[in-house]
């Protein structure tokens, strides 16, 4: 067979089931092992080699992040791994204090993004996910019972694959976007950021070494390894990404910004970008979805990148899951859009004030960095606001009129009488009832479904979605009021 051979057939078992992810990162692993355990088959197509890349730029898992991830019982070991930090510093004297966070992640996890990696694809290759590496996306059509994508493997050889839905999970050059004729609208915030894996003679005073002085902002996190990624920006050297870049310039911005380069030395990786601020109009068109950079992209500020994406895949995972196995009707796709949209908005704008205030040098830029950090550290309710913002447990979704006040609100991880905890009861993907009284489960819906009783004598009925969101509840339920609420939300 010679390199340009080609091969024309489906490559899948049962297209009008199977989903597509294309991309093997956070966001595509996290959404692939979700559709897997819920007994959907799943292909991922990945363009690079089967190995994880220690190029992170991510570095922290934030509250919700981390409890997303205690639902799929990876927490606890990523916990043993990474470095916890109680308090973020954002910009100036601005200092978040992550401990009165309502979470049992009550800080962030300072961790690699190979790390989370690396969890995920275990999980996901366990689930039987079928992973095709060194594979690349050359075409994506659809119509309306599902979508065929075409694809260039090893060797040059082309395979045609169908499947009943594709999500995009592709970074900001994603090409399922691309083929599906979205733009990408939005802006260059940062030009010409500098990345490098060094090690250090002098070991930071804190875990997370970060500041901003005139021109100059510079970033140090540890590996874990024995090296440190830096990243930094000078906004008085504005070149193209394609610029050479020498230790000389890095060490020189973390003086400039930081006092000291810290012994800088032996850099195994450097490396020149821009930083983006953008946003699809839509995150589906037809049976194509995004998710994660392929949506939306934004400054590293906050370290919400990677988190905002896999928050955008557990929404996806548990609805694609519902239609597929026959216990919902495809308008619950539309949901994903009207609740991860606005998300993604708000992350861009936090994100992106974040970094404007941080280098901010007009009088009223500095006026307004001064007033922000007094009402932060003075006015409780906007501190709240912006610790909920920043960490993700503060989003909830849009609620149908005349719901209770719970519905679309985060699920806190509570006590139960006979499980332990609800995040411990959300894994495996089910929804969760929670009752005062015992309730029967039918046996129809034991797959997706776990009925547990509050440990306390609260008397609110509540079911919890499979993402440890609230999708119904009453003050007071009859049998016949929940069991219509099963009807409808679990199928």
């Amino acid at each position: 067979m010679n390199g340009n051979s080609t091969r024309t057939r489906t490559g899948i078992d049962n297209p009008d089931r199977t989903v597509i992810v294309v991309g093997s990162g956070p966001t595509g692993l996290l959404l692939a092992g979700d559709l897997a355990t819920a007994g959907v088959p799943v292909t991922v197509l990945e363009k690079r080699p089967e190995k994880i890349s220690n190029l992170s730029r991510a570095f922290v898992l934030h509250a919700r992040t981390l409890e997303q991830l205690d639902a799929r019982a990876l927490a606890d070991d990523l916990e043993a791994i990474g470095q916890p930090l109680d308090r973020l510093r954002l910009f100036g004297r601005l200092t978040i204090d992550l401990a009165p966070l309502p979470s049992r992640f009550n800080h962030l996890l300072v961790l690699p993004q190979y790390e989370v990696e690396k969890a995920l694809r275990r999980r996901a290759a366990e689930a039987g996910v079928d992973f095709r590496y060194e594979t690349e996306m050359t075409g994506l059509s659809q119509d309306a019972d599902g979508a065929t994508v075409e694809t260039r493997g090893p060797g040059g050889v082309s395979e045609s694959l169908r499947a009943a839905y594709v999500v995009g999970a592709d970074g900001m050059r994603s090409a399922v976007r691309d083929a599906i004729g979205l733009p990408f609208p939005g802006h260059s915030v940062i030009r010409s950021v500098v990345l490098a894996d060094v090690l250090l003679d002098e070991k930071p005073d804190t875990l997370l070494t970060v500041a901003t002085v005139g021109d100059a902002f510079a970033f140090i996190a540890p590996f874990g390894d024995g090296y440190y990624r830096v990243i930094g920006w000078n906004r008085a050297h504005d070149v193209a990404d394609d610029e050479p870049l020498d230790l000389d310039e890095v060490r020189e911005i973390a003086r400039l910004a930081l006092g000291r380069d810290f012994g800088m030395r032996d850099a195994r990786w450097m490396s020149r970008f821009h930083s983006d601020e953008r946003q699809a109009p839509a995150y589906r068109v037809g049976r194509v979805f995004l998710a994660g950079d392929a949506a939306h992209v934004h400054t590293p500020a906050g370290g919400q990148g990677m988190n905002t994406g896999l928050q955008d895949a557990a929404n996806l995972g548990w609805k694609l899951a519902a239609v597929l196995n026959g216990h919902a009707p495809r308008t619950l796709l539309d949901t994903y859009q009207a609740e991860r949209h606005p998300v993604g908005k708000a992350v861009l704008r936090s994100s992106g004030g974040i970094v404007r205030l941080a280098m901010a040098k007009r009088p009223w830029t500095v006026a307004l960095r001064a007033a922000l950090t007094t009402v932060l550290d003075h006015v409780p309710p906007a501190r709240r606001k912006a610790l909920g913002q920043l960490t993700g447990i503060g989003y909830a979704y849009p609620a149908p009129r005349g719901a209770h006040h719970l519905v679309g609100t985060r699920a806190p991880d509570v006590s139960l009488a006979d499980t332990g905890r609800l995040y411990e009861a959300l894994r495996g993907g089910r929804f969760v009832l929670i009752t005062p009284e015992p309730y029967e489960n039918q046996a129809t819906r034991k797959d997706r479904l776990a009925v547990e009783r509050w440990a306390s004598d609260r008397r609110t009925a509540l079911l919890v979605r499979p993402d440890g969101y609230v999708a119904w509840a009453a003050d007071t339920a009859e049998p016949a009021e929940i069991e219509a609420a099963l009807a409808e939300h679990v199928g």
